[in-house]
């Protein structure tokens, strides 16, 4: 005998705590499950949280129901809770009745209770909260037909109450159980406070005979298809990820050096002859080191292959590994708009050395530079860089950096490289200082430019060709210095540090934007009013190596002030490029007298400036005066009546 009994207690007030519980044959259990197991599967879907869903209350509520016989053969017994009302007729009342039936539902009701509590972090979760084996639909989502207006009022309202109220509730009005009744069933499946329950049911209205509603019948069901495109994805990734797997397996199984030789790179998961090809160091390509002299091109294809480990195949294995397969301990970095995947084929070895106290790669692909970097002691947190170089020539392939460390950058200069100096742009009436470069062209470290905190300097690097040509770049974070120039947008120049002396700081805004080159240019000059002197509007472009992404600033700065002060900026715009060589902005600007005026300025083929107040200027400067609080938009226009508005 099963005496489940013990687990039965009743609430100290009902009178009918003290009356023999009945013995339940396991036979007679099945028998009443099977004759009202409609009845069965609605409660549990009337208990089940709502927030399942209607298809997964439904399998749910048939799994509970589908195991609440014991696994043995043994006996048990069940209290028999009374009935509201001392009675009633037909098939239900005969199952409020039956100790075989209150033993089964007792075990529906504690399943559909625990299938609504919260999961823990600290505990097993029970079987009911977990989604249910079977009965399991493949394709298909199951929901009962739809019912009116009332039914979906009554299951809103259901859906706010704890799963123990809304036992309480269908006790009441599914079984017909009386308080004393609904009191001894809650109690035996647990609930810690019945009365409690059944106060929070009241706050339901009585309509219990929506319970019976095709709305609440798990029973009767409609079918229709789960997400067509999703599920034919879900297979073919499924199948992909079998697929490699089993591949996996067998490479794994296979003889050869394993993972060691790769350092940090993470499995291998493709045998071909280009991936093979692309992963041998002695498949890496080499300029000699005159081919720059004899080429046409001045770019990183004709870079000869330096560095003290430019022998080092284990050295260079890993780095082809770990660029081909990056492991979970590499730190990976990429330019926007840069792909980070394996090479195409075999690369171009660019450089292979000591730097610091790392042991560092550079390498190309024709359109990338990759840097690898591990610890000279071991493959642990090795960094693995890319940056977008296609189309580079000339000064976009003058250096490239090869380490960082506290605050400090070095650069790998190019072969055609005579000298290499450090400018700081704030200060350009100071000179440049001279930058020693070892045997193989890597400079000594040099303080980058300022990345937080007041900006009090900027360094940018100075490299002087065989040609005699001098070149300034500047570092924003990435692997290729950003090419500085000055000048009108259809012919820019190279940038001297007293053009740049008050927009350097400007440039913090485009770090790690995938820059390719930013240039200054000093659209117009105007006059101050009042006497106080004169102030230029520049705008700065940042272009990136993507096309995308361009960055566009308005400045204005006076003469004898310090840097200059944002007066417009734009995204993705052709303004002051070589497409569209125009840009017009404006602010607000207070004398030293303490009157304030509207200030625009537009390119030299702006003829005329307007204030949305009606202030209007020939010529492509205008100085208007203004209250504190004035909101102005100006719009300027061409010689041939275009117009032109402010940069946005």
């Amino acid at each position: 005998m099963l005496n489940v009994s013990s687990n039965v207690q009743s609430p100290s007030k009902s009178p009918k705590s003290s009356r023999p519980t009945p013995v339940v044959d396991v036979e007679q259990a099945e028998a009443a499950l099977v004759e009202h197991y409609p009845r069965l599967v609605r409660l549990a879907y009337l208990v089940l949280p709502p927030s399942l869903g209607r298809n997964r209350r439904v399998l749910t509520a048939h799994a509970l129901t589908q195991r609440a016989l014991p696994r043995s053969r043994r006996t048990g017994e069940a209290a028999v809770p009374g009935q509201r009302g001392g009675g009633g007729e037909g098939d239900g009342a005969r199952a409020l009745g039956d100790p075989a039936y209150a033993y089964v539902r007792l075990q529906v009701l504690c399943g559909s209770l625990d299938a609504g509590l919260p999961l823990r972090w600290n505990s097993w979760p029970r079987r009911a909260q977990l989604p249910p084996l079977l009965p399991h639909v493949r394709g298909l989502r199951l929901f009962p037909r739809s019912g009116g207006a009332d039914e979906l009022a009554l299951d809103q309202r259901l859906s706010a109450l704890s799963g123990a109220a809304r036992a309480a509730y269908v006790l009441r009005g599914l079984e017909g159980l009386d308080d004393d009744g609904v009191c001894t069933v809650l109690a035996a499946a647990g609930c810690d406070d019945p009365e409690d329950a059944l106060d929070e049911a009241d706050g339901v209205e009585a309509r219990y005979e929506l319970l019976g509603s095709p709305e609440f019948d798990p029973c009767s069901l409609q079918a229709r298809p789960t997400d067509l495109m999703r599920r034919r994805q879900h297979m073919k990734a499924a199948g992909i990820a079998a697929v490699a797997v089993l591949v996996c397996g067998a490479l794994l199984g296979l003889p050869g050096d394993g993972w060691g030789p790769d350092g940090a790179a993470a499995p291998p998961y493709a045998q071909n002859p280009a991936g093979q090809a692309a992963l041998d160091p002695g498949q890496l390509t080499t300029a000699s080191a005159g081919a720059w002299k004899r080429s046409a091109r001045t770019d990183f294809s004709v870079w000869p292959a330096r560095g003290d480990l430019v022998g080092d195949k284990g050295l260079l294995r890993r780095a082809l590994a770990v660029w081909a397969r990056p492991g979970e301990s590499v730190q990976v970095s990429a330019t926007p708009g840069t792909a980070a995947g394996a090479p195409p084929g075999p690369a171009r070895l660019l450089y292979a050395g000591e730097v610091d106290s790392a042991r560092v790669v550079l390498l190309y692909d024709g359109l990338r530079i990759v840097r690898y970097a591990e610890p000279k002691e071991g493959t642990g947190g090795a960094a693995l860089d890319f940056a977008r170089v296609d189309g580079a020539t000339g000064t976009e392939a003058n250096a490239v950096v090869v380490d960082r460390a506290d605050g400090n950058i070095r650069y790998l200069t190019a072969p055609w490289i005579k000298s290499a100096a450090v400018q700081d742009l704030l200060k350009p009436a100071a000179g440049a200082t001279a930058l020693h470069r070892s045997a193989d062209g890597v400079t000594d470290p040099f303080a980058g430019p300022v990345q937080s905190g007041a900006c009090t300097s900027w360094n940018a690097l100075r490299l002087r060709e065989s040609s005699g040509a001098v070149r300034m770049s500047t570092d924003l974070g990435e692997l290729v210095p950003a090419h500085l120039t000055a000048g009108r947008p259809q012919a820019p120049r190279e940038a001297t540090p007293a053009e740049w002396s008050k927009s350097a700081c400007s440039l913090a805004t485009v770090r790690s934007h995938g820059v390719r080159s930013v240039n200054s240019w000093t659209y117009a000059r105007q006059v101050l009013p009042e006497a106080n002197g004169a102030a230029d509007w520049v705008c700065t472009r940042a272009d990136t190596w993507r096309g995308e992404g361009s960055r566009i600033l308005a400045q204005f700065q006076t003469s004898d002030g310090p840097a200059g002060a944002v007066a417009a900026k734009a995204e993705d715009s052709p303004a002051c490029g070589s497409r569209d060589p125009k840009v017009l902005a404006g602010v607000l600007w207070k004398s030293r007298a303490g009157a304030w005026y509207l200030l625009g300025a537009g390119s030299k083929n702006v003829t005329s400036v307007t204030a949305s107040g009606g202030e209007r200027a020939v010529g492509n400067v205008l100085a208007a005066r203004t209250e504190r609080s004035t909101k102005a938009r100006l719009t300027g226009r061409l010689a041939d009546g275009t117009k032109v508005t402010t940069l946005r």
